[in-house]
């Protein structure tokens, strides 16, 4: 009971600091289904006029729901390949002595280090070259290779917190290393998975830049491209419909980190040995 008498003030700044933000959330979804008169914030009817493009089609633009399936595709198979990758390519530098191995790390966090927007001009012309410009596939592999170092470099970090014990009990009663991966070290690193697969899952939901440059057109277009669109429509600019999408477009995110926010901060918990 002492300890709770402890918190409350703490609890009650945190809340205070957070009140703007729940409140402008609020006064969001509220905007986003009522009309209000001109210079005024108060609204005078209810509505869903903004939310038409649930079950309309807008002029010169995909359905909403062919730019949400994309940028679910988008997002889950980047965590994906993300995932696997990073979970053997972590293991081996952790537990392996490869060659050049000091020079390997390095060279993964160089490549974190450079920015997406100094890469795009080199990867636009290699995907002309190999024809996956505009393709849902080019920009997926795009983002997971972009996605990679800190994957890795992540995993890691996980995987040197593993005993050697483990994994030593297993060669000897006869696994092979594979099998001592996949059996036994895995599953000591799942934590590290399950939040590095949320991280690169809202990363990729959220990835605009990639989707704008790479993959232009209405049939793969995500949904970060599809509510920019929104904002060059000069002709046709609607705030009530651009507020609508934006809370469409975000609501997963939110759902997301109110669900796993305790596993997200467990990402940074690996990386402390190696």
């Amino acid at each position: 009971m002492t300890s709770n008498y402890r918190k409350w003030p703490m609890t009650l700044f945190l809340g205070i600091l957070t009140a703007p933000l729940i409140l402008m959330y609020f006064y969001l979804f509220v905007d986003t289904v009522t009309n209000s008169p001109p210079g005024s914030m108060i609204p005078n009817e209810w509505t869903l006029e903004h939310w038409r493009f649930l079950w309309q089609t807008l002029p010169g633009k995909p359905t909403i729901w062919v730019a949400t399936l994309n940028t679910f595709i988008f997002a889950s198979s980047t965590t994906l390949i993300v995932l696997f990758i990073s979970s053997a390519a972590g293991y081996s530098l952790s537990r392996l002595n490869m060659p050049f191995r000091s020079f390997f790390l390095g060279g993964i966090m160089v490549l974190h280090a450079f920015p997406t927007v100094t890469l795009l001009i080199a990867i636009f012309l290699i995907l002309q070259m190999v024809g996956l410009y505009n393709t849902l596939t080019g920009v997926i592999l795009v983002k997971a290779s972009l996605e990679l170092p800190f994957g890795i470099w992540i995993m890691k970090g996980f995987y040197d917190t593993v005993p050697w014990e483990i994994e030593m009990a297993g060669i000897q009663d006869g696994a092979s290393r594979f099998q001592v991966w996949i059996q036994l070290v895995l599953p000591q690193v799942k934590p590290g998975i399950f939040s590095l697969g949320i991280f690169s899952f809202l990363a990729g939901w959220s990835e605009f830049i990639l989707p704008l440059v790479l993959a232009p057109s209405n049939d793969v277009q995500v949904l970060s491209v599809y509510l920019s669109s929104l904002i060059f429509d000069e002709t046709n600019f609607d705030m009530g419909l651009f507020k609508s999408i934006g809370l469409f477009y975000v609501i997963p995110v939110i759902i997301l980190f109110l669900f796993f926010q305790n596993k997200l901060m467990n990402i940074y918990s690996g990386g402390t040995q190696g």
